[in-house]
């Protein structure tokens, strides 16, 4: 039976893509171990689907001043021995890595150990742990064109792979579980798994307009909820959504999201009409705004900066999505539809063949 290693956490856009991926390897007779930080959300998605889960001690990279940057080096270093030692009791054949800074060690052992390493690196431009982590990648996957001439024939453009129960969404069981009472176009507003506090508030500004003609199904974030707004009429809210979210999206109309490549590419693979909030350039190495501009450009998505966004063209921006719904999802139905998992699981295969 041949090994794989996982790893990828911090968000869950750094763990739902392997996720997606482990059905297939299963099929095809891998046996998986996932290698994540000792309580990220990591831990918990892994574990749920009962795929064996190994702690290590992970330090964030950061490109700003942070008293932590004179303890975080020793985290990563300590992580790196712990990453070598799993590497000797597990003996892959091929290390999987989606992101995030737990990866950095167990790239790093991965490669001091010979063992072929395959990079998915979801945004148009790498992020600080996979630019440490790239130059050991045997090959790399990305989703975007601009991306893969980075890295020459190590790079291949497969798209992000999209877990499969997302397709299998029931509109009308999210009507009820929603407690919606009239049939109107339905507004998905998604900020990802720890919510958008700047998109939070100017919904919740023009939320008696939006909802004279929407009904509004709102994740908001851990914590991040307004009790107040509990029971009204159209409005559904909640902190986070696991097994629900499919029948939410079967049920959307229309989707307001951060620009995290992921979350657009899974609103591309659904043919979901859009408006995109990247995170700002502030708060962010401003990969966000670059995936949206891409979107945008394809005719995908409309694009709001974040500096940009007021209630009053948020509300513009959704009547007019909503009336030109049918040519988003035409030009979305024109995208190439590559089979992510496919592509991806067969390029591991190929390494662990050769190793």
């Amino acid at each position: 039976m041949k090994k794989l290693v996982m790893t990828g956490g911090g968000t869950a856009g750094h763990v739902t893509p392997n996720i997606a991926l482990i059905p297939k390897l299963k099929e095809m007779g891998y046996d998986i171990s996932y290698i994540g930080t000792y309580d990220g959300i990591e831990k918990k998605l892994i574990e749920e689907i009962g795929i064996p889960y190994y702690g290590i001690s992970s330090g964030k990279l950061r490109r700003y001043f942070d008293l932590e940057n004179f303890t975080d080096p020793f985290k990563v270093l300590k992580g790196l021995f712990q990453a070598k030692k799993l590497m000797r009791k597990l003996k892959p054949d091929v290390v999987f890595s989606k992101g995030g800074f737990v990866t950095v060690p167990v790239v790093l052992a991965a490669a001091d150990h010979k063992i072929p390493v395959f990079i998915h690196e979801s945004d148009m431009t790498p992020g600080l742990a996979n630019k440490i982590a790239l130059p050991r990648a045997s090959r790399i996957c990305c989703n975007f064109p601009e991306t893969q001439a980075m890295f020459s024939d190590r790079a291949t453009v497969t798209g992000t792979p999209i877990r499969a129960e997302l397709f299998s969404g029931n509109a009308d069981a999210a009507f009820t579980y929603c407690k919606f009472a009239e049939k109107k176009p339905t507004i998905l507003v998604i900020g990802g798994s720890t919510g958008a506090k700047k998109i939070n508030e100017t919904v919740w500004d023009i939320l008696d307009d939006l909802l004279k003609s929407y009904n509004i199904i709102h994740i908001c974030g851990k914590g991040n909820t307004k009790p107040e707004l509990d029971g009204k009429s159209g409005y559904a809210q909640f902190e986070y959504v696991k097994k629900e979210l499919a029948d939410m999206f079967a049920l959307a109309d229309l989707a307001i999201s951060r620009a995290g490549a992921n979350a657009i590419c899974e609103l591309l693979a659904l043919k979901k009409p859009n408006i995109l909030i990247p995170l700002s350039k502030a708060a962010s190495r401003g990969d966000q705004i670059l995936n949206a501009k891409s979107f945008k450009k394809s005719g995908y998505s409309v694009v709001i900066e974040e500096e940009e966004l007021t209630g009053e063209k948020l509300l513009k921006s959704v009547d007019s999505v909503i009336a030109d719904k049918e040519k988003y999802i035409n030009t979305m139905n024109g995208s190439d539809g590559s089979d992510s998992i496919k592509m991806i699981t067969d390029m591991i295969d190929e390494l662990a063949n050769k190793k």
